[in-house]
């Protein structure tokens, strides 16, 4: 063969591409027996449904965002959850399912940072397929279901910095951190890491989905400031959202995904396991809808249509990281308990003047932390402390995490637009084009 340029480069490639076997291949839990391929079948089927149900969120991302926030920033919000997606997958294949998953014999710093290499190569023949984890599911099952997971993270930054944020300072953020801030801290638990060493739990992602999206989302919220007009003389000032439609049908959305959220994290088709967590799942919904409604009413003497859906979303975050552990008695109560300190939240935000239009801090950091917590207070088989330490550590790192990443493009590229930008509307100044044709009238003055 001759040593050209253009082979050792392909060469070099196919090396790093192919150090990526290990993966979650060797963290997984291997049953002694494979299944049959009919049953295989029905699992691995089972859970690229589900990876189509958690895709199926992000419409309902982009709805709730969108329709929570001004008609003037339309565009903007809907770039950002269709790129979100995209990055997220992307950095996914490149570096994060090898950071995530790295297998026994690849971590760096032991439990705590891992690597087993770039991109994806999937075991030959059979040990892909069936022979992959016991015939629960293929490799690429694996990573595309993963995969959607990582892109749900870095979305709940979106709607917190929604409205006064540079889309470019968006995209180089979300790329940084579904690199280094989901997957690292991910793989402390799902990935073998020291959190799985000492019986933590997060069945489908309170913490590693929800409130490290919610933690990086607090630090974005913080640095790149207030809406204008949003704190003044002292008070906060309500700026209503252009749709509630949009908002309500995408509350929806998001509660039909997360049926797949949760219910293809049993990693198999198990017909009682699977239903378990469906129920578990719509009872801390429903629950979560009927005291944030309960809440919103004493405290502003009439129901708010936005606290009662975030009432709905604060149940599915709380009841995520113990929908296969609980009693459906104990998914009603988190529901609930859910649904009151997410309106309490909200008020929380306003008062300490961090300016969040979706109230995606309430929904995602708050309730993904309590939800975390509550696995310890009502699973027999969990404990209090494993849970604390694994909420604590996961926040801490998140934080520094995404305030180095949110610093970094500060002083590099800007985090805010322009006032002038803000309040013409970051569809005309990002994108130069507006998601209602006509709505806004300009001028040559």
């Amino acid at each position: 063969m001759k040593f050209t340029l253009k082979n050792t480069i392909i060469a070099a490639l196919s090396v790093l591409a192919c150090y990526g076997i290990a993966s979650a291949q060797e963290t997984a839990q291997v049953p002694a027996k494979t299944v049959s391929l009919e049953l295989f079948t029905v699992n691995n089927l089972w859970i690229l449904i589900g990876a189509i149900l958690v895709f199926a969120m992000h419409p309902g991302f982009a709805l709730v965002e969108t329709g929570l926030t001004r008609a003037k920033n339309s565009v903007n919000i809907l770039s950002k959850n269709i790129l979100t997606v995209a990055i997220g997958l992307v950095v996914y294949f490149l570096i994060g399912f090898g950071m995530m998953y790295p297998g026994e014999n690849n971590w760096i710093i032991d439990g705590i940072l891992g690597f087993s290499g770039f991109g994806l190569c999937p075991p030959e023949g059979s040990a892909g397929a069936i022979e992959y984890n016991g015939g629960l599911y293929s490799y690429w099952t694996d990573f595309i279901f993963q995969g959607m997971f990582a892109a749900t993270a870095v979305t709940i930054v979106s709607g917190a910095v929604a409205g006064r944020t540079k889309l470019s300072a968006y995209i180089a953020f979300a790329f940084a951190y579904a690199a280094f801030g989901y997957t690292i801290i991910g793989s402390w638990g799902w990935g073998g890491g020291w959190l799985a060493e000492i019986n933590f739990h997060d069945f489908a992602g309170s913490t590693f989905v929800h409130s490290v999206g919610g933690w990086a989302a607090l630090v974005g919220a913080i640095m790149v400031g207030p809406r204008i007009g949003k704190y003044v003389g002292g008070r906060a000032n309500a700026i209503p959202g252009s749709n509630l439609g949009f908002a309500t049908l995408g509350v929806f959305l998001l509660w039909f995904g997360w049926f797949g959220f949760n219910g293809a994290s049993v990693f198999s088709a198990d017909p009682v396991k699977v239903a378990y967590v469906f129920v578990t799942t719509a009872m801390s919904a429903a629950c979560g809808i009927l005291s944030s409604t309960l809440t919103s009413w004493i405290m502003q003497k009439k129901p708010d249509l936005s606290m009662i859906l975030n009432g709905c979303l604060a149940g599915l975050v709380g009841i995520t990281a113990g929908a296969d552990c609980v009693s459906v008695n104990a998914s009603c109560l988190i529901g609930i308990i859910s649904g009151v300190i997410v309106v309490f939240a909200v008020y929380f935000f306003d008062k300490i003047r961090i300016d969040d239009p979706v109230g995606a801090l309430s929904v995602h950091l708050v309730c993904g932390v309590w939800g975390t917590l509550a696995v310890g207070i009502f699973s027999p088989d969990y404990k209090l402390l494993p849970q604390f330490i694994g909420v604590v550590a996961a926040g801490v790192t998140a934080l520094l995490i995404s305030a180095v990443i949110f610093y970094i493009v500060k002083i590099t590229m800007g985090l805010r637009v322009s006032e002038a930008d803000e309040l013409c509307g970051l569809d005309i100044s990002e994108h130069g084009m507006e998601a209602y044709h006509g709505f806004q009238i300009f001028t040559n003055e």
